[in-house]
């Protein structure tokens, strides 16, 4: 006869007198309580709710539990909180303080409609995904997907959110451009085999000024970098010159974006910019006694020498012009090392060395926001069939990161976490065990006593207090 396992008591055996002994019985409990912060972010910017504007909702409003609002915050605040998947969503439909984030009228999920829903506030996957295989054609007719996002909006909702967040307008911009690659591992269309990198892939373009991303355009890897760059420019630009007619742009990326038809634009519509240059023989040989300069430095000093030099230079073919170049005679133990930039920034605003050293080096910050997004908020989780369904994957993602940046500005300046990574900032501040308790006029969230940043929490909540002040009632 086969023995059941009923076991509700766990054991452990430790080296002091002291058993360790484990239930389930602990209550309601999350592990995401500083997440409240992240809702109040919310309050402060409507970040989600701008961005859930971007849909058209064909569904029966009176069959519908969950609005496309409700929807997208479980999305977005679940990758804010570390879960990267669908099926993560099977979990968390019975989170109540996930529900409480969400803006559910009943967090514990009694006021479900169905029997086998009650006790369960949020969507499951089955209907989270609902947001990404609706077919561009849908309407009220169509079955079950019913949602769809428009393109063109979500676009401007990230230009926007970007100026949004300044009091005033800046005197100057910098646009930093870069692509990059997102490997693939199924037969999803567009994936195709990328010889710089050595994988099957996409290969998305991102925008940034800044920590602000403006663009996540996901793309084929079989093109160009560059490719859709100066269409994605000038829908950016446009859009923020409507509302700071006077500020200064600069755009700023890698050799991949030293392309004619760009640097044209940006010459054509006022625009600067500081891109790299490929090196090649003509190039070495115009800082060939700079070289030789940097070597006798490094001779001499043990130390790595940079010697630069300013000249005009235009290429056989592809440029319709000579523009102004900026060369790096730079001299390591490993030996020459030359690096060149093309500018359409004068010398009287910038010297070469100031050029390439704090204005053309900044732009490796951008691969850090790169790096972070996909690394910390699960950007390269393209596994959906289509492209149209991974690129609201990477939008989503893009929100999500969008809505920590706000949080690390608003809420953490002057902390140390000011600068931190949003993994970081998640596990310090976000992952909070707390005992959770729902009562007809409150929801009480009994914080861990020994979380051991308890006055990171404070400092945070009262900075974000300025911009939402909140009544208090005795």
């Amino acid at each position: 006869m086969k023995t059941h396992c009923n076991q509700k008591t766990f054991e452990f055996q430790v080296e002091n007198s002291r058993k360790i002994v484990a239930h389930f019985n602990g209550g309601t409990i999350s592990s995401d309580s500083g997440g409240v912060l992240l809702q109040q972010v919310e309050r402060i910017t409507g970040i989600i709710a701008q961005f859930a504007g971007c849909f058209t909702d064909h569904r029966n409003p009176d069959l519908t539990e969950h609005t496309v609002e409700e929807l997208i915050a479980q999305r977005v605040y679940a990758l804010a909180l570390g879960y990267e998947d669908l099926n993560d969503h099977d979990q968390l439909r019975n989170d109540s303080l996930l529900a409480v984030m969400v803006g559910k009228k009943d967090p514990t999920g009694k006021d479900r409609i169905r029997k086998r829903d009650k006790g369960k506030p949020l969507a499951g996957k089955s209907t989270l995904n609902r947001l990404e295989l609706t077919p561009v054609r849908a309407n009220k007719r169509s079955r079950y997907k019913k949602v769809i996002v428009n393109h063109h909006a979500v676009d401007v909702f990230f230009t926007d959110v970007f100026l949004q967040s300044y009091d005033k307008p800046p005197s100057a911009i910098v646009l930093d451009l870069d692509a990059t690659d997102d490997p693939v591992h199924g037969h999803q269309l567009g994936r195709f085999f990328h010889g710089y990198y050595g994988n099957y892939c996409y290969l998305p373009l991102y925008i940034f000024c800044g920590e602000h991303l403006l663009c996540a355009r996901l793309r084929p890897s079989d093109i160009d970098a560059s490719a859709g760059s100066v269409k994605e420019l000038a829908r950016i630009v446009s859009q923020i010159r409507q509302r700071w007619p006077d500020v200064k742009i600069t755009i700023r990326g890698d050799s991949d974006f030293c392309r004619e038809h760009i640097m044209l634009w940006c010459e054509g519509n006022n625009v600067g910019y500081v891109v790299g240059l490929a090196k090649n023989e003509r190039l070495k040989r115009e800082i060939a006694a700079q070289i030789g300069q940097a070597k006798r430095i490094y001779e001499e000093t043990d130390q790595p020498a940079r010697v630069f030099k300013d000249f005009a230079y235009q290429t056989l073919k592809s440029w319709s012009r000579a523009r102004r170049v900026v060369g790096k005679a730079e001299y390591l133990a490993k030996g020459e090392n030359p690096r060149f930039v093309v500018t359409s920034l004068s010398s009287d605003a910038f010297d070469a060395q100031t050029l390439y050293e704090e204005q053309y080096c900044a732009r490796g910050d951008m691969e850090n926001r790169i790096k972070e997004q996909q690394l910390c908020l699960f950007a390269d989780r393209t596994s959906a069939a289509t492209m149209r369904a991974n690129q609201l994957r990477l939008w989503l993602s893009s929100v999500a990161y969008t809505l920590m940046n706000a949080l690390r500005r608003l809420g953490l300046k002057g902390t140390k976490l000011a600068k931190a990574r949003c993994d970081t900032i998640r596990l310090k501040l976000l992952k909070i065990g707390a005992q959770i308790k729902v009562t007809v006029r409150k929801v009480w969230v009994s914080l861990s006593e020994s979380y051991p940043y308890q006055q990171l929490f404070k400092q945070v909540y009262e900075n974000l207090r300025i911009f939402c002040p909140i009544p208090l009632r005795c």
